[in-house]
């Protein structure tokens, strides 16, 4: 697996190494002891796998601490445009967000921290996301940031009049009013 680093510290991009032939392809998704030996020491404890059509944007999604999750995103089909925004106080790149294509062609994974709001918006005809999480849903730590926030400035790679959102992510606050403890 080939680790590359982003712009913003801890928010890490995963080239699995891939095995293609004329039968197909193979390759590792995750592997505990691989991602240990690269510094990185999470127990993920929960996955999670989503179906959307195009033009659906979900986000930007969080949970307080002690609730906080970290994830491990990947993209099964289709192909969606992957969005983490760092909520960390202390971070230098506090309220910068970094944006990935991720596709079940490229099979790149984006490994996200806690102390980040995450979201996708679907690119292709349908998409399935999945992601690993190294702590437990918990509803009454749930948080969000408004997809459309001005301060962040987000080009979601859609026309405004293709989004499709929930009835809950439509009226989540701005970044300024949301509410974190990071």
């Amino acid at each position: 697996m080939e680790v590359k680093n982003t712009p913003i510290n801890g928010l890490i991009i995963i080239k699995p190494r891939i095995f293609q032939d004329d039968r197909g392809y193979f390759f590792e998704a995750f592997n505990q002891k691989k991602f240990g030996e690269k510094g990185f020491n999470y127990n993920f404890v929960q996955d999670n796998e989503s179906k959307s059509q195009y033009g659906v944007v979900r986000g930007l999604h969080f949970q307080d601490s002690p609730h906080a999750q970290a994830k491990l995103v990947r993209v099964l089909k289709g192909c969606v445009y992957d969005v983490a925004v760092d909520l960390r106080k202390n971070s230098p790149t506090y309220g910068e967000w970094f944006g990935i294509e991720l596709s079940a062609e490229n099979k790149h994974q984006l490994l996200i921290p806690r102390g980040f709001a995450h979201g996708f918006s679907v690119l292709s005809n349908d998409a399935i996301f999945h992601y690993k999480c190294d702590n437990y849903y918990h509803n009454e730590s749930e948080r969000g940031i408004c997809y459309n926030d001005t301060k962040l400035n987000i080009d979601w790679k859609l026309d405004a009049s293709d989004m499709i959102l929930s009835e809950k992510d439509k009226v989540l606050p701005d970044f300024e009013n949301s509410k974190h403890n990071f």
